[in-house]
């Protein structure tokens, strides 16, 4: 394998942990045929991270309603098997919703404890707040709602940090600017092909926050070409994403890069980025990713696909 880069481990922010480069993410580990095309068999799911936890990669993060709980459950069986975290090894996990949209103060305290059961775990080093574009910002910020919950569960030690991830980035914005957090995730929205989140990672990183970058791939079509799928973010992908992804394949090809190289590295290289976010469904991806972020890229290749992004009308927001 290649050498790891310089800076492979860095500061999260100002929470005093330190963490990978690359983050494996758990969101294929319980299965996820929708939004992945595959499934994942259970003992696959534990063998993949108990790779992740003997190799170079420092940090995993993973969701209370991934695979309605398989992700989490797949994560404390491979805890069990290896005897615990590793130490210095950072997990992360996310308070979801309930049925009916329930995201008040009392989902939060059963999401983190159905979350801490799957885990085997007493406390979570790090808890983000998951997709609350799923109500208004109002209602999440309100007494009684996930944030101040959220806060709540920091100051008795249940969760050592707090973090928000979700989708659109103005109301991410607003979650930032709270000062409550200490973390964010944003995904699908800094890739080769769509830059919606570009001035979101200026401002949490000069607020010191760590940043998550995560959907580097857009669900696939950057990892394995335009023409093994035209779906960008797990939908159909306007012409002029495809376009686009079809002319910095060819670039990339120019300069002897992968495709998937190049997606990842677009993130990893960039200073505001604490940590790229990887999904894993394989224990053999693992290498292959770190590969990926190790690689030679030639800088000259960077601008020309600079100069291929769609315009922005087509990137999500």
């Amino acid at each position: 394998m290649t050498d790891l880069p310089a800076d492979w481990l860095r500061p999260l922010g100002s929470t005093g942990l330190t963490v990978s480069a690359l983050c494996a993410g758990g969101g294929p580990l319980g299965s996820m045929p929708g939004n992945f095309g595959y499934e994942v068999p259970a003992q696959q799911g534990v063998d993949t991270v108990l790779r992740v936890l003997e190799g170079p990669i420092r940090f995993l993060d993973t969701s209370n309603n991934y695979s309605g709980g398989d992700s989490e459950r797949r994560i404390g069986a491979a805890l069990a098997q290896a005897g615990g975290l590793p130490e210095g090894f950072v997990l992360a996990t996310k308070i979801d919703r309930g049925p009916g949209n329930d995201f008040s103060a009392a989902r939060v305290r059963r999401s983190i404890a159905e979350s801490l059961e799957r885990l085997g775990l007493d406390r979570i080093e790090l808890l983000f707040l998951h997709d609350p574009e799923h109500i208004s910002f109002e209602e999440g910020m309100a007494e009684g709602g996930p944030v101040r919950e959220l806060v709540r569960l920091r100051e008795e030690g249940l969760a050592a940090h707090i973090g928000v991830a979700g989708g659109p980035v103005d109301l991410m914005r607003r979650y930032v600017e709270t000062g409550l957090f200490e973390a964010l995730i944003t995904h699908n929205r800094f890739t080769l092909v769509d830059r919606s989140a570009d001035e979101l990672l200026t401002v949490a990183a000069d607020r010191g926050l760590g940043v998550l970058n995560a959907a580097v791939y857009g669900g696939g079509i950057l990892a394995r070409g335009a023409a093994a799928t035209t779906r960008y973010a797990y939908k159909e992908a306007p012409a002029e994403v495809v376009d686009a992804v079809r002319a910095i394949e060819a670039a990339c090809a120019r300069h002897g890069v992968p495709l998937a190289t190049a997606a990842v590295q677009f993130s990893t290289r960039d200073p505001r980025v604490t940590s790229t976010v990887v999904g894993f469904s394989r224990p053999e991806r693992v290498a292959d990713v770190v590969e990926q972020a190790s690689q030679p890229v030639p800088d000259e290749l960077w601008a020309e696909i600079d100069a291929l992004v769609p315009s922005s009308t087509h990137w999500l927001y």
